[in-house]
């Protein structure tokens, strides 16, 4: 794009369209900032990829794939609960009777010392989860080739 193409740089946004002037095909959202050039060339490369038909075994994996990221999810949102309270307790009681912390621990603190557990616990256990539920299905995918191997060299 050449700088004749550009707006000026005092160009405030037109009342009418809330946009900020460029070329005739390109206006850009002044909140996002994305031009519509390219959204359209995104547009284009997902109907581009559309044709495309997955193969069984390839849904198989995308299955697999998405179960074990519910499965980590629910797992980590459990862990979280669990240390939620876990951490609410002791921090809690810490603060109405452990003379620094009651000095030292606003409610900012508290609420920070609760959720870093919280999170903390959530990613462990979904990365966990997941890492077990994806080392079953290639476990499980190796026995299912190693069977098709065995029938077809038996024939």
């Amino acid at each position: 794009m050449s700088p004749t193409h550009l707006p000026p740089a005092d160009a405030s946004p037109s009342p009418a369209t809330n946009t900020i002037p460029t070329t005739p095909r390109q206006t850009r959202n002044p909140k996002m900032g994305i031009p519509s050039t390219m959204k359209d060339a995104w547009i284009d490369n997902q109907r581009r990829n559309a044709i495309l038909v997955a193969s069984p075994l390839e849904e198989k994996r995308v299955r697999d794939a998405r179960h074990c990221t519910q499965e980590g999810v629910r797992a980590g949102a459990r862990a979280a609960a669990v240390a939620a309270a876990v951490s609410a307790v002791p921090t809690l009681v810490a603060v109405r009777v452990v003379p620094w912390a009651k000095a030292n621990l606003n409610y900012t603190a508290q609420a920070l010392i609760i959720s870093a557990a919280s999170i903390a616990a959530y990613f462990i256990a979904a990365d966990k989860t997941i890492l077990e539920c994806a080392r079953r299905n290639a476990e499980h995918n190796l026995k299912e080739v190693e069977k098709r191997a065995a029938a077809n060299s038996s024939h």
